[in-house]
């Protein structure tokens, strides 16, 4: 009782009993409710267990068995002793794993199957096992087939389906345990919804309860204050029968009510006094919002005028500033329109103007009140009338004003013209100094932006000057901080925009960020802070891009400005390629020293021997073998040198004819084959045609060259195929081995002059790196090329390309034989007369037409009325009168198409070279077959003919 009555004094006593018993309820059912959960789940878990556990043991002894079943018949399969003790060993496992089972048996069944294994067990070790081994030792075929077929098969089958049986009942419990286990917890899910709904329905009642107990009064006390503040007359009751603070709160409402009727009136009084002040105030209110008005108004003109300086003072951009200035300008002048034009290249900006207006204004800039502005550069005013399109919908006489200010320069000039206009009031005279100080600071504004304009014209013009030159620059200040790069760095670096990129980093940003492209950035990173902070930065470093290989060499330099160091320019120069020619030259040297040193020492050493000793004839003889081929190789090395030197120097001369590409082949591989004993030759010829045009001696190298690098790069021998085969006008030849092969890496320096592929495999085989270089070379000057296709390890293959060339057999379509009217023009310049008639007959049998001279001053001139198509020339003609050299010359002389006329040299004279120098076609030394020399010119001039080089006359005449 004592309890009771103490929570009834106190609300939150009164609600603390409730929650109180409300959280006991909820505590003490939680608590039952976990622990049933608890209960439940460790129930079926450990049966659970216990049945995996079962499982498990019996899985085990499942393998045992078969272990041991297939440990016997693979003794009984290959009589292999071991695997039957092993099958012995698995009757101790599968009976300690029996032993584990019966120890979790729990039930007749587990009872039952362990009594099957364990007599499973005993037959099948104990039996069965024993007499198959004994039939088997025997050899006792039949009755261990007997043993097998009778019963022993299918005991072990019986005996792996009673096991799967049983496994399968254990899977059947674990599976029943867990719906089991699902089943029982729905239950408590239900249970726990139950009490869910219980506790809601308490809550319920709480909370009805204290409504009933404190809503209530509070509400009637709500009733009464609002009745008190609309100014009723209420009274409140005072709850006796309550000691807890509602009690009290009525006793002391009732108390205030009290005192706020007695000094209502008191208040009255007191309204009527506040009235009267009110009155005054509203009076001086007045006056502070005419004086805040006027300071609004000169506000917003010091923002004008803030707006003004700050829109002309921070842009350096010409039309954003003039747009500025004219726009700002009408604000502050309360002007309609603007316009501010300069003088000189008549760039503008106008406010409120019409495109009209604009033109019209910019066509009468030398009008006379421009010319006024600008002769006394002094501001004025006119007042003027307004036209109909400036009135609007008004019908009186009307007026506008326009303001002229001038705009100087720093010599005083007027540059630019400010015009403004108001429409109805003019400007006033007393802030005419205020305009004119205005047009001063727009002077000021637009002298900097033009001397910003002439900067930034002279760096761009500086910038521009440093993109073109193909090192990299780079400057930077005393602190190291990056001033300018040119485009060149920014592509070494990888970036596209240089300003972006580099241009205003510090030191450490900047270098670090080109430092990541360099294979060793400490040395780097350590040169360019070296430099920067030393007194004298004159030094030089070199760095290698590690994502392009390539090697630059940086110089840096000071820069001085009155003798003060302000800066230091650092340049960046590719010198790859330099590196890399000092690298050939190097191993050029190396390998040069090594391929003469060795065939000298070879000719010195046996030339010693011979001279010092007496020697058999047979070694003479091999002795003198051996000097004349390492003889044969130096020449030959010699020869490589002097080719490469002629082709560089452009001295190399080719004689060129029509020759059978397939005969030089043959004649290689024969001489080639000399050379070795473990590589076999095959030619295979898919065209008919394999003539080509071209220099036999130098075709003849190249093949010589890449078949006896097939040799030497299959060292340990295999198949060289050469392949002749066409391919749309082109004849290519094709050299493949199954040696080394070329590593990927060095297919595009191949055909370098000095370059040769870098491991020890080659190394041990020699070479100048000089013979694919003058291949390379050869085929170009026949209008050809060479590619490689290779695979490491697994050979490589060299295919020769040369222009196709038709003969007289296959283009007989195109033979002048046919067709008179078709036949070609030639000309004999011979003063042997017998030499003369043959080639006469030879070359008309074959349809030539021909014209002989004696003189070749006669045939010049014959030749500026009828244009030949060839010219078979002797250079030896009668003595003192013009010979075959000068007739060239004066022939190269005129113009097309005298100076293209093919030209076939027929002499004595051995100078192919000075022929070939002054652009013959092809060259005879007699004595030669006729026929060669038109089958030739038919050749040649077909060749032409295809090209469109030369035109088929439309008749001819015999001569």
């Amino acid at each position: 009782m004592k309890i009771k009555k103490h929570l009834q004094k106190s609300l939150s006593m009164q609600f603390f009993g409730l929650m109180l018993r409300v959280v006991l309820f909820i505590i003490i059912g939680a608590l039952v409710i976990i622990f049933s959960y608890r209960q439940l789940n460790e129930y079926h878990s450990n049966q659970n267990e216990l049945l995996e556990q079962k499982e498990a043991i019996i899985k085990q002894i499942d393998n045992r068995f078969n272990q041991a079943f297939f440990d016997f018949r693979g003794y009984f399969a290959f009589n292999n002793e071991s695997l039957k003790e092993d099958a012995f060993k698995q009757e101790e496992k599968i009976r300690k794993l029996l032993d584990e089972f019966k120890r979790v048996e729990n039930n007749t069944e587990d009872h039952i199957f362990y009594e099957n294994v364990e007599s499973y067990l005993n037959t099948y070790y104990r039996d069965l096992i024993p007499e198959a081994i004994t039939f088997f030792e025997q050899r006792d075929r039949d009755n261990f087939e007997a043993l097998a077929n009778d019963g022993g098969t299918k005991a072990v089958n019986a005996f792996k389906n009673d096991v799967q049986a049983y496994r399968n009942k254990i899977d059947d419990k674990i599976e029943a345990n867990y719906e089991l286990l699902v089943q029982r917890n729905s239950y408590i899910l239900i249970f726990v919804g139950l009490y869910l709904i219980g506790i809601m329905f308490i809550l319920f009642q709480l909370t009805r309860t204290m409504f009933k107990n404190v809503g209530k009064p509070l509400s009637d006390f709500a009733e009464v204050a609002n009745e008190v503040a609309s100014g009723k007359d209420a009274d409140v009751a005072i709850i006796t029968n309550r000691e807890d603070e509602l009690g009290k709160l009525s006793v002391a409402f009732k108390k205030m009510l009290t005192s706020l009727q007695e000094k209502e009136q008191d208040l009255l009084g007191q309204n009527e006094e506040l009235i009267a002040q009110q009155d005054e105030l509203e009076a001086q209110r007045f006056e502070l919002e005419q004086a805040l008005s006027n300071l609004k108004r000169s506000e917003n003109n010091l923002r004008d005028r803030n707006e003004f300086v700050k829109g002309i003072s921070n842009s350096l951009d010409k039309k954003n500033v003039l747009d500025e200035i004219v726009v700002n300008m009408c604000k502050i002048t309360q002007a309609d329109q603007g316009i501010i034009c300069f003088l000189d290249d008549q760039s503008y900006a106008a406010y409120g103007i019409s495109q009209t207006g604009k033109q019209q204004f910019l066509n009468n800039l030398d009008n006379g009140l421009n010319d006024k502005l600008i002769k006394y550069k002094e501001s004025f005013t006119v007042k003027r009338e307004l036209i109909d399109m400036e009135k609007g919908f008004h019908e009186a006489k009307s007026y506008g004003y326009d303001l002229y200010l001038p705009i100087l320069d720093i010599e005083n000039e007027v540059i630019a013209v400010l015009v403004l206009s108001r429409f109805g009031s003019a400007f006033p005279e007393d802030q005419m100094d205020e305009y004119n100080g205005f047009a001063k600071q727009i002077s000021i504004s637009l002298e900097n932006i033009q001397m910003y304009e002439q900067s930034e014209e002279d760096r761009n013009r500086n910038q521009d000057i440093l993109n073109t030159v193909l090192e990299g620059i780079q400057l930077v200040d005393v602190d190291g901080n990056a001033v300018q790069v040119n485009h060149m760095l920014c592509q070494i670096f990888g970036c596209t925009e240089a300003s972006n990129r580099i241009v205003g980093m510090s030191l450490d940003n900047w270098s670090k960020e080109m430092a990541q492209f360099i294979e060793d950035e400490d040395d780097f990173l350590a040169f360019f802070k070296r430099v920067i902070h030393s007194a004298d930065s004159e030094a030089t470093h070199t760095y290698t891009l590690s994502n392009k290989n390539k090697i630059y060499k940086v110089y840096a330099n000071s820069l001085y400005h009155d003798n003060e160091k302000i800066g230091t320019v650092f340049v960046h120069r590719d010198i790859t390629k330099e590196t890399e020619v000092d690298q050939m030259k190097s191993e050029f040297v190396s390998t040069v020293s090594h391929e003469l040193r060795t065939p000298l020492a070879s000719i010195y050493g046996y030339t010693e021997l011979m001279l010092n000793r007496e020697l058999k004839p047979e070694k003479q003889k091999k002795y003198l073998t051996t000097i004349y081929q390492e003889t044969k190789r130096l020449t030959n090395l010699i020869n490589d040198f002097l080719d490469v030197q002629r082709m560089e120097s452009g001295r190399q001369t080719y004689e060129q004819k029509y020759i059978d590409l397939l005969d030089i082949v043959k004649d290689v591989v024969k001489t080639q084959k000399l050379a070795t004993s473990i590589h076999e030759f095959q030619i295979d010829v898919e065209t008919q045609d394999t003539t080509v045009l071209g220099d036999k001696d130098k075709l003849k190298q190249i093949f010589t060259n890449l078949i006896n690098n097939a040799i030497k790069y299959s060292p340990d021998g295999g198949n060289i195929s050469i392949r002749l085969y066409r391919e749309d006008d082109h004849m290519k030849t094709s050299v493949t081995d199954e040696g080394l092969g070329i590593p990927e890496d060095a297919l595009d320096k191949l055909f370098s002059k000095f370059y040769r592929v870098d491991n020890s495999d080659r190394r041990t085989i020699g070479g100048t790196g000089l013979g694919l270089s003058i291949v390379k070379e050869i085929a170009l000057a026949h209008n050809g090329d060479v590619q490689v296709a290779s695979e490491y390890g697994q050979g490589s293959s060299f295919t020769v390309t040369l222009p196709v060339v038709e003969t007289i057999v296959n283009s007989e379509s195109l033979s002048p034989q046919s067709d008179s009217k078709h036949a070609y023009n030639v000309y004999i310049i011979e003063d042997d007369q017998h030499l003369t008639g043959l080639l006469e007959q030879e070359l008309r049998e074959n349809n030539f037409y021909v014209q002989s001279f004696t003189k070749a001053a006669i045939a010049l001139k014959q030749i500026k009325s009828v244009v030949p198509h060839a010219i078979v020339l002797d250079l030896n003609l009668e003595a003192g009168e013009m010979d075959g050299w000068e007739f060239m010359r004066e022939l190269k002389r005129l113009d097309v198409p005298y100076s293209n006329i093919p030209i076939i040299i027929s002499s004595a004279l051995e100078e192919q070279d000075k022929g070939f120098q002054l652009g013959v076609t092809n060259y005879f030394v007699k004595p030669y077959r006729s026929s060669d020399l038109s089958r030739t010119l038919l050749q040649t001039l077909l060749e032409k003919e295809k090209r469109g080089q030369i035109l088929i006359p439309d008749t001819k005449k015999d001569s």
